[in-house]
């Protein structure tokens, strides 16, 4: 074989290398789109909430915080701040 036949046929391999990967990755696409639209179907997308908002708080409705473990939080509230400086 002379060169230029060699260098004919390297070429020919590598197109059709190309195609071949070409090819595959095109039917990878069709796939995942089709699982896809599948998975739509079988399990719906769940609507999202919104997002849950505080209601205001009303005088009355608040529960008193016994001595305890209003220390507690105090002695918390101090530590938190010491340790951030």
């Amino acid at each position: 074989m002379t060169s230029q036949q060699l260098l004919l046929e390297g070429v020919e391999l590598m197109l059709f290398g190309m195609g071949l990967v070409f090819l595959f990755l095109i039917l990878l696409i069709f796939c995942i789109r089709m699982m896809s639209s599948i998975l739509e179907r079988l399990a719906p997308e769940e609507s999202h909430a919104a997002p849950v908002v505080a209601s205001p708080v009303q005088p009355g409705s608040v529960q008193a915080v016994d001595a305890d473990t209003l220390q507690a939080i105090q002695i918390a509230i101090k530590q938190h701040r010491a340790r951030r400086g």
